[in-house]
């Protein structure tokens, strides 16, 4: 299919293209009278913070500043409380004070929450044993569509839940910028810190004196800078922080896309980065004619399967005036695919001298599943953090080799003491999964392993 011309490009226009991962609503009228209600609502972000956005991931585009992404898989409305988004912010606030004196250089952080309640599914239906007799229901797609309880009332896609999702994802940003500006990044001290990891047994010995070194030099500069009385280092008292989605729910997204006053072009205003999945790329797709209208920076996810020629026509379509800081690229090919997969990607688009962002996201290529049990009928999906590791140490080793920049990371993790993912040095086991395993869709880093990640990038 032909790419429309921008001026024929419009927040809606999108609806005349193959809509993939879209919902399918029983009661049409629900949906228009949701989305005409959301469309009335004040933004949850500004058009200055996301161009403030843009112009920190053009300096990262040129390797000045480290970018962090991190959050749930899927968020849950049932999660907005202030001990669990405390906790998710905490991790990232932490994990990026030990990049910033790790690798000298400025950290972006941006979360992947308010707003993170869409989940693609790689099938439409569920199907699971109940009472004997299998059942078969719409999966579960966030908590923007429907809920993760296997019955008919639950699974039915519900439009009111856009406007609930609206309504947790402001009460969300409200909180985090209410801790910032209060000072919560304070809590960056290491003294406050849960390193017991740090001491585990099955550590190396090597690696947690090189942990312990960097946890102890972060101590020291942080205390020598108080002492001095600097207060022109916001890393001490106060942060800039971001949002991400990924924009999968166009209805939603649609619905705040607007002009604003003084500024050229429309804007998404549900979050300041939202992202296209690596099962709605398709050129001619819904999500690709979207997005290549906005003009927020946008991220796209690129797999194992995708080729040279895919990821220069995307940018191509998504980016055509080479604007700094506009495209980010997350290519997530799993440890065992990378060294195959990025070489071709990386020097095609490096030879076009075309700008982009290059983030590497561990987590989505090296899921595993494991059959059903007594304690997860339904069986679980995990990761392995050596395969995390061995990926995002894969991925720095081939940027370099292509003359590429690798500017960040891009991963699913949380603040709180869940056994999701195998390994690490907490060293948790397939018996230890069904301990705490919280999550309504994928796997995530829990604190120690996510602090683990961190020292492990700073110490290169």
């Amino acid at each position: 299919m032909k790419q429309s011309s921008e001026s024929t490009w419009s927040p809606e226009s999108w609806k005349g293209r193959l809509a993939a991962h879209q919902v399918v609503y029983e009661d049409r009228a629900a949906v228009e009278g949701a989305v005409k209600r959301l469309a009335v609502l004040p933004p949850l972000v500004s058009s200055f913070e996301i161009e403030k956005l843009k112009s920190h991931l053009a300096e990262a585009q040129e390797g000045k500043r480290f970018v962090l992404q991190g959050g749930d898989c899927a968020e849950s409305i049932a999660d907005c409380r202030d001990e669990v988004i405390t906790a998710k912010l905490k991790i990232l606030l932490q994990m990026s004070l030990v990049l910033v004196h790790g690798l000298k250089k400025p950290v972006v952080r941006i979360g992947r929450f308010a707003g993170q309640y869409s989940k693609p599914r790689s099938s439409r239906t569920e199907t699971r044993a109940v009472d004997g007799r299998e059942v078969t229901l719409p999966s579960y797609f966030g908590d923007l569509v429907n809920s993760p309880e296997f019955t008919p009332e639950a699974r039915r896609p519900d439009p009111a839940n856009m406007i609930r999702g609206y309504q947790h994802a402001a009460a969300t940003l409200n909180f985090i910028r209410a801790l910032i500006d209060g000072g919560f990044a304070d809590l960056h001290h290491p003294e406050y810190w849960d390193l017991r990891f740090l001491q585990h047994a099955g550590m190396p010995v090597e690696l947690r004196a090189e942990y312990s070194r960097l946890a102890d030099e972060l101590a020291h500069a942080l205390k020598f800078m108080e002492i001095l009385g600097e207060t022109a280092i916001d890393e001490l008292t106060r942060v800039e922080f971001f949002t991400s989605h990924e924009g999968l729910n166009l209805l939603y997204e649609t619905a705040h896309t607007r002009r604003v006053p003084r500024r050229h072009g429309w804007y998404n205003l549900t979050t300041h980065l939202p992202w296209i999945g690596e099962r709605t790329r398709a050129i001619d797709g819904a999500h690709v004619e979207f997005f290549r209208g906005i003009a927020n920076p946008v991220g796209v996810k690129i797999g194992p399967a995708a080729t040279a020629d895919e990821v220069l026509r995307l940018i191509e379509v998504l980016n055509p005036a080479d604007e700094p800081g506009k495209l980010v690229l997350i290519h997530r090919m799993g440890a065992r695919e990378i060294g195959k997969g990025l070489a071709p990607i990386l020097n095609a688009v490096a030879s076009s001298k075309k700008r982009v962002l290059w983030l590497c996201d561990p987590m989505h290529g090296n899921t595993t599943a494991l059959p059903p049990s007594l304690a997860h009928p339904a069986g679980l999906k995990t990761r392995r953090f050596e395969h995390v590791v061995a990926e995002l140490e894969s991925a720095f080793e081939i940027h370099a080799r292509a003359g590429t920049v690798l500017a960040g990371v891009h991963v699913e993790l949380t603040g709180e003491d869940v056994t999701e993912c195998l390994g690490g040095a907490a060293g948790i086991t397939e018996a230890d999964l069904a301990t705490n395993y919280a999550s309504v869709c994928d796997p995530r880093l829990n604190y120690s392993q996510a602090m683990e990640l961190a020292f492990r990038i700073a110490g290169r």
